[in-house]
């Protein structure tokens, strides 16, 4: 039986490098004449905004996409890559946004299915010892004997990069490694793969959209706009506002509403609210949680820890089993018709699949709240010169990008649809407005222009409750930050008290 071998003597990093890499898809340019140099034992730092041709890059490197021209040198050599699987061979390998484990194997026993060579009958105790002593040889280490859904999220961070370790990679990309982990565990995470940079075992290329991390682990930057390189250089070089200007040309980013002093009445109000959640396994417990007319309330928390249950609680998508929803003092079932008498709105995470027709155009994607409104209440009927009208003054207000107001809004970039579905939730008297990870992998000019849209809502007399999985835009928009963890709410502060070691901790259930 073939056993998994201790790693005695580290094969060393491998260098790449691209050489006027163009990638085209038809008439349109994704990649015009790249070139970035990754040095053997470097961290290397990919930043810029979306289509900036970041993830073409990748594509291009590990064989997913053939350039259209341009070329790949590996270690100075050509490269050749025909597909992911021959850029496997050559030490190559990629740790994407998404964890690739499945949740009910062990950690094991995902490193072993992952080889190509694995048998058709594994002999358990002989992979044990030759994983153990691979374990042993590594900067960080997870339970070798626990199921993958066990693991906190920057444990399973880990076992995909030593997965990647464990076959052999010696050129690794990570497409925005931590967005699912806490400020501690992206910390931890990123230090030990430093750490394998430094001695000579591992080059790295990391996609990021957070300069803070960029700052701390990474030796050189490359900066892409509009599928071209604009700049780069060493970090220690570098400031955030040198990489901003880079990633943002003449562009500038929407300045931020100033936040104005309210004191509203209390608008939406959850009371002993119980729900399963999506596994049906574990319970969302919602003991109190009130949010008053120009406040906006931040939850912070880790992926899978019930913020996408407590959304579905108040879109109606998820029955309650105890508990009250009230708005204004009156029960609130989020039906359609209460919807539109409290004036409750919503910005879903994800809205191309929460929120929008994906192939319906974009002048009947923003005239979904209002389709059916007449002056005088409802109507049976279309009107779509009106619809048209809406949306062209709703497009124009936003600065949503599309070539038609008939274009299919799946045809939208994600910022654009993200615009979009703002403009319709935000359109007329809101009294309350419902978002999730509203700018989770928008660029940089499009996350300023929407936190700015939700601060000038707040500062109209809105009530926001905001749940986001980044923590810098918690603190940048709340007034009150709450921490979910496990369905529960375990920890609020206001955000002048804010203190994200104490976030970070309870956000990772250490608290």
């Amino acid at each position: 039986m073939h056993a998994a071998q201790p790693i005695q003597s580290p094969l060393p990093a491998v260098g790449i490098e691209t050489v006027g890499m163009t990638m085209r898809f038809g008439s349109f340019t994704a990649l015009d004449d790249v070139s970035i140099k990754v040095r053997p034992g470097s961290f290397h730092a990919l930043l810029g905004e979306n289509g900036a041709g970041k993830s073409t890059l990748v594509k291009c490197i590990m064989g997913f996409y053939h350039a259209s021209a341009g070329s790949l040198l590996i270690d100075g050599f050509d490269g050749n890559v025909t597909d992911p699987r021959d850029a496997h061979a050559k030490g190559l390998g990629m740790v994407y946004q998404h964890f690739t484990l499945v949740p009910a194997l062990t950690a094991a026993e995902n490193l072993v299915i992952s080889r190509a060579d694995v048998p058709a009958v594994v002999n358990w105790e002989h992979e044990m010892t030759g994983l153990q002593a691979f374990m042993a040889a590594m900067p960080f280490r997870v339970p070798l004997s626990e199921p993958v859904h066990r693991l906190a999220a920057g444990e399973k961070q880990k076992l995909e990069i030593l997965k990647q370790l464990y076959l052999g990679r010696r050129f690794l990309i990570l497409d925005e490694p931590t967005s699912v982990l806490t400020p501690d565990e992206a910390d931890e995470v990123l230090g030990h793969v430093r750490k394998l940079c430094e001695a000579g075992e591992l080059s790295v290329l990391m996609i990021s959209h957070k300069f803070r991390e960029v700052t701390a682990f990474a030796d050189e930057v490359t900066v892409l706009r509009r599928g071209r390189r604009v700049g780069g250089g060493m970090v220690a070089d570098l400031s955030h506002q040198d990489m901003a200007a880079m990633m943002m040309g003449d562009a500038k980013p929407a300045a931020p509403a100033a936040r104005e002093v309210t004191t509203g009445e209390t608008v939406l109000a959850l009371e002993g609210v119980r729900a399963r959640d999506r596994s049906g396994l574990k319970e969302i417990a919602i003991d109190g949680l009130t949010i008053r007319a120009g406040e906006i309330v931040g939850i912070a928390g880790i992926s899978g820890n019930g913020q996408m249950e407590l959304m579905e609680i108040l879109t109606g998508q998820r029955p309650v089993s105890a508990g009250t929803i009230a708005v204004k003092g009156a029960p609130y079932g989020a039906t359609r018709a209460e919807a539109r008498r409290h004036k409750v709105r919503y910005l879903p995470e994800e809205p191309l699949q929460n929120a929008c027709a994906p192939r319906m155009t974009v002048s009947e994607n923003i005239g979904f709240r209002s389709f059916d409104v007449d002056v005088g209440g409802t109507r049976f009927w279309l009107a779509p010169g009106e619809m048209k009208r809406r949306a062209a003054r709703l497009v124009t207000d936003y600065k949503v990008k599309t070539a038609s107001l008939d274009s299919p809004i799946a045809a939208l970039s994600g910022g654009n649809v993200q615009r979009a579905v703002l403009s319709r939730e935000l359109d007329g008297e809101v009294d309350i407005l419902i978002i999730s990870n509203p700018c989770f992998g928008l660029d940089f000019t499009a996350v300023a222009e929407i936190r700015s849209r939700i601060m000038s809502a707040r500062n109209q007399g809105t009530a926001v409750l905001l749940m986001s999985e980044d923590l810098d835009e918690i603190l940048e928009l709340a007034d009150r930050v709450m921490v979910m963890s496990e369905g529960r709410l375990v920890y609020e502060c206001t955000a002048a008290e804010a203190d994200i070691p104490t976030i970070g901790h309870h956000m990772g259930g250490h608290a």
